[in-house]
């Protein structure tokens, strides 16, 4: 098997929008690499169970996002059985040796690392990219997780070499504001995930069917 270089990027794509799609290319395009994986979660204890679609509504949204790109979706941690995003990432690098992983966060996200689980150890496990969100610059930087973190940043001109930094390592990427959100969309269209109804969604790492629930929303899964 090649070895590939692969940006992890996970949430509840509830729902997956295009700023999922353009900030997936544009970091592919920063860090050189080869594709990314959108980890579509279970859940997310940061966020409402309330209006969370059904898993696989929201992994057939975000493959029909990310079609014609090299983005795959997955629910592949239902399959690991993993209940920490920490967890996840060991497992990942443990089943494919052969790849090279970065984790790929929005700098909201990097505001709530710290609440996260064994953050620390999340960041050596794998570089880490943090892509700028309007709205967050100041607070993220003065956060707990970021204090910590502050003395692994390398140079954003570097980026492309992720591949030789020792975790942990941090990279902050300057990116065009993209106003979309899951949030304006459900307001929108709060039964958009009915399109996706009773589909056979295949998962596009896997290559599994992920099975529809027999309840109206799935078991929530802890990612921090």
């Amino acid at each position: 098997m090649t070895e590939k270089r692969i940006g992890l990027l996970g949430g509840s794509f509830n729902p997956a929008h295009g700023a999922h799609r353009s900030i997936s290319l544009f970091a592919r395009a920063a860090l050189d690499l080869d594709e990314v994986w959108w980890l579509v979660s279970p859940g997310n204890p940061l966020k409402p169970v309330e209006g969370m679609a059904p898993l696989p509504a929201r992994l057939a949204r975000a493959q029909a996002v990310a079609r014609r790109a090299p983005i795959r979706a997955t629910a592949i941690e239902t399959e690991l059985g993993t209940r920490y995003t920490v967890d996840t990432l060991r497992a990942l690098v443990r089943h494919y040796p052969r790849h090279r992983f970065l984790w790929l966060m929005g700098e909201d996200n990097l505001e709530q690392f710290g609440r996260w689980k064994n953050w620390r150890g999340i960041a050596r496990i794998m570089p880490i990219a943090v892509i700028a969100r309007p709205g967050y610059d100041g607070s993220t930087r003065g956060g707990a997780a970021m204090s910590w973190l502050r003395r692994f940043v390398r140079p954003a001109r570097q980026s492309r070499n992720w591949t030789n930094w020792r975790p942990p390592a941090l990279v902050l990427l300057r990116f065009r504001p993209d106003p979309r959100s899951a949030t304006l969309l459900r307001q929108a269209n709060p039964l958009w995930h009915r399109e996706y109804m009773a589909k056979p969604v295949r998962d596009a790492v896997t290559r599994h069917y992920v099975e529809w629930p027999h309840h109206p929303s799935p078991p929530m899964k802890e990612r921090i």
